[in-house]
């Protein structure tokens, strides 16, 4: 049986490790022209243990995904007095067993440990079309080098083509996302070779845990997350009020100007403690990301088209949800899959879909509350910590 992955992301190529264990031949269509290198827009995440321990499992060398990554094991959310510019610590759990990780490593481990002639790297998604008695699929795509197209066949289509699929626009054509209400300022800034400056020595002097704490500092209707990563890079995020942008290119992280990059350090004076401010200031190439979810898709299959990742559940990052379901996805598709056996593909599917499905509706509804609470767009009702998400401490896998 063969399955085609479309996206070689994070949620694709965790597709084609569960999938090739359960026995299945695998091809990944990814449009970008080769595999991704470290770069500002692939910033940074947290692994939940559940997520640890399955990509450990797809591994040759499990131990590369600890030694590439920081422990997260304090989820702090603090208050910030913009005027006076001091801050008062809120909540405070110290059993928080995440880790925070570079996108690119997490890829580039999951990538590496796997077969490179199953990426076809280049290929453009175009269309599919299902046979008449459903057992197959074709794909059509568009090989971006030579502008030829390409028909493929397979047993599966995998649809792991982002919160803006289009494999997931053919069974949902009114299907629409939902603005959160806010963007998100990123940037990773860089202090190896500098860890004696005043910036690095203020910012450490005023976020004394980093390499281990997960802070968020909440300000009048916004807020900022600011953690570590691995070789000296300091990872944040600034959650911004504003009308909706309009997106381009299928993307959503939009092109900044320098003259909104002034604006976004003009208003990090205003509102957050001066060493953060700094920092955000000295940090090179920041970008902007709309931030998106949606209700709960009713289903996530049909006939021999699955949704996986992005695509089947577009969130809201308050969570650190998005990478840890899409690997939680591609596990369970897997072994649902495996257990029953290519003869009864759509009996896997609906499996998939059983065990996932009120998980990740739960998960994404709870992340939009809490993103609207830090942002002032809701009152409270639940836990600023993390630890209050459903499944945090472990989802159903069969």
């Amino acid at each position: 049986m063969k399955a085609i992955i479309v996206g070689g992301s994070i949620a694709g190529v965790s597709c084609a490790h569960s999938l090739t264990l359960a026995g299945w031949d695998v091809l990944v269509l990814e449009k970008s022209s080769e595999p991704p290198a470290r770069s500002p827009t692939g910033a940074g995440l947290g692994l939940d243990p559940q997520a640890r321990t399955i990509i450990k499992s797809w591994l040759p060398h499990p131990h590369l995904l600890d030694e590439t990554t920081l422990p997260l094991s304090i989820d702090q959310n603090q208050a910030t007095d913009s005027e006076k510019k001091v801050r008062r610590v809120l909540t405070r759990d110290e059993s928080f067993d995440f880790r925070a990780a570079y996108w690119s490593d997490i890829h580039g481990l999951l990538f590496n440990a796997l077969d490179p002639t199953m990426f076809l790297w280049g290929h453009k998604f175009l269309s599919f079309a299902m046979s008449q008695d459903g057992s197959t699929v074709k794909v059509e795509t568009l090989v971006m080098e030579t502008q030829e197209t390409v028909e493929i066949q397979g047993d599966l289509l995998v649809a792991a083509d982002g919160c803006l699929s289009s494999i997931r626009k053919t069974f949902l054509p009114n299907f629409k996302l939902r603005y959160s209400g806010y963007c998100a300022w990123r940037g990773v800034f860089d202090f190896s070779g500098d860890e004696n400056s005043e910036t690095v020595s203020g910012i450490k002097r005023e976020y004394p845990e980093l390499g281990r704490c997960l802070y968020f500092d909440l300000a009048m209707n916004t807020h900022s997350v600011f953690y570590e990563l691995i070789n000296k890079k300091l990872n944040w995020i600034w959650y911004v009020n504003q009308p909706e942008p309009e997106l381009k290119n299928n993307s959503v992280t939009l092109k900044v100007s320098q003259e909104m990059i002034n604006k976004m350090h003009q208003e990090a004076d205003t509102i957050w403690i001066p060493e953060l401010a700094r920092l955000m200031k000295e940090t090179k190439e920041p970008f902007l990301n709309v931030i998106y979810d949606c209700d709960p898709l009713e289903r996530i299959f049909w006939g021999n088209v699955v949704l996986v990742g992005d695509a089947a559940h577009p969130t809201t990052p308050h969570g650190l949800r998005s990478t840890n379901m899409s690997v939680l996805d591609a596990e369970v598709l897997g072994k649902c899959l495996g257990e029953c056996g290519p003869e009864n593909l759509s009996l896997g599917l609906e499996e998939y879909q059983r065990i996932r499905l009120p998980v990740v509706s739960k998960q994404v509804l709870y992340a939009r509350r809490l993103g609207r609470i830090k942002q002032g767009l809701d009152r409270g009702g639940i836990g600023l910590e993390q630890k209050h998400m459903p499944f945090f401490s472990g989802a159903p896998l069969v």
